[in-house]
C-alpha cells in the first residue's frame, strides 16, 4: 500500500497519535516543482505534517493551510490539506542550495531561517481559525510542536523526516504527531517524554522497513496503542482550467483587453502543482465578454 496515515489512541485515551509514510507524495511534489534536495526535505516535512493535521479535522469540507515565512534563502512554504489525506504545497525558491549542517544533514533550518509559522483552518464557520507562532528552529517538526503547545494549548511531539537518494529522488518520508489529553497522568507524561527523547529519527525507522503502525508501537508500545483509522494520503491538486478562467475574469476588462492586444497565447501556472493552462487570444476574447 502506498502513502497512508494512521490514527491511534493509547494509555486509555490519555494519548492520541498519528503516524504517516509519505514517500510517494513527497516525490510527486519534488517532480512537480523540480526542488533541490534541501527544498524537497523542507517541503516534504511540511506536506507530511500538513497531511496529518488535515486528517485531525472532522468535516468533509474542512481545509487547513500552513504558511511558513522565514528570512532564509527558501523564502516561504505553503501547504494545504483536507480531512481526506489530500495535500499539496510549494516553496518560494525551489532551487535553493545549501551545504550540509553540522550533523551532515540537509540544512532545512538554515534554508527556512527565522520568521513565522501560521496555521489557517477553514471549517465552514464565518471566520477561519488562525494561529501564529514564531519559528523555533526552522526545522519544521520543532516548529509545529511549538505551534500546538502555544496556539492550541495541546502538549505535542512532532517528528518529521525526508531521506534523499544519491540521485536526489526521495528515498523515505514520513512523520508522527503525538498529543497529550488534558487529563494525562504525570507518570505517563514522564515515561513518554523519556521514550521520545531516546527514539531514533523517523527516516531511520522508515529506512529499516518500519510502517506507521510500527512507528507508533515503537513510541507507544508500553501504553497499548490502538489504531482506529488508516487513511490513504496523496499529493493532490484540485486546480482546473475552469478555476484559472475565473482568475482571469477577475482581473477585469482592462487587463484582459491588454492581453488580447498582444495577440499571443498566455500560460498561467498553478502555484501548488505547476500545471500550466494555456489560453489562446480567441479564448481570452470569450472571457472578456464574461467579465463585462
Amino acid at each position: 500500500m502506498g502513502d497512508y496515515i494512521v490514527r491511534a489512541t493509547a494509555a486509555d485515551n490519555q494519548i492520541r497519535a498519528f503516524a504517516a509514510t509519505t514517500r510517494e507524495l513527497v516525490e510527486k511534489a519534488r517532480l512537480a516543482h523540480n526542488t533541490s534536495p534541501v527544498a524537497t526535505a523542507a517541503l516534504g516535512r511540511l506536506l507530511t505534517g500538513g497531511a496529518m493535521m488535515g486528517v485531525m479535522m472532522k468535516g468533509e469540507k474542512d481545509v487547513l493551510t500552513i504558511q511558513v515565512k522565514g528570512d532564509g534563502p527558501i523564502g516561504g512554504l505553503t501547504v494545504t490539506a483536507d480531512s481526506q489525506g489530500h495535500v499539496k504545497g510549494y516553496v518560494d525558491n525551489p532551487e535553493v542550495m545549501l551545504p550540509a549542517n553540522a550533523l551532515g544533514k540537509l540544512d532545512v533550518g538554515g534554508a527556512v531561517g527565522h520568521g513565522m509559522l501560521r496555521v489557517i483552518k477553514d471549517m465552514g464557520l464565518k471566520e477561519p481559525y488562525v494561529g501564529q507562532v514564531a519559528l523555533e528552529t526552522g526545522e519544521l517538526g520543532d516548529d509545529l510542536t511549538y505551534y500546538f503547545a502555544t496556539s492550541e494549548q495541546v502538549p505535542s511531539s512532532v517528528g518529521l523526516g525526508v531521506l534523499m537518494e544519491k540521485d536526489n529522488t526521495v528515498k523515505q518520508a514520513g512523520g508522527f504527531i503525538i498529543q497529550l489529553m488534558p487529563f494525562t497522568d504525570e507518570k505517563v507524561i514522564e515515561a513518554l517524554e523519556k521514550k521520545i527523547s531516546e527514539v531514533q529519527s523517523v527516516t531511520s525507522m522508515l529506512n529499516q522497513g518500519m510502517t506507521p503502525e510500527d512507528i507508533l508501537n515503537e513510541l507507544l508500545g508500553e501504553f497499548q496503542p490502538e489504531i482506529s483509522e488508516k487513511v490513504p494520503a496523496e499529493f493532490h491538486c484540485d486546480c482546473s482550467k475552469e478555476r484559472v478562467e475565473k482568475v482571469l475574469v477577475s482581473l477585469g476588462e482592462k487587463e484582459l483587453t491588454s492581453m488580447i492586444k498582444e495577440g499571443n497565447p498566455i500560460e498561467l501556472k498553478c502555484h501548488f502543482c505547476n500545471s500550466g493552462y494555456t489560453f489562446a487570444p480567441e479564448e481570452l476574447k470569450e472571457l472578456l465578454k464574461k467579465s463585462r
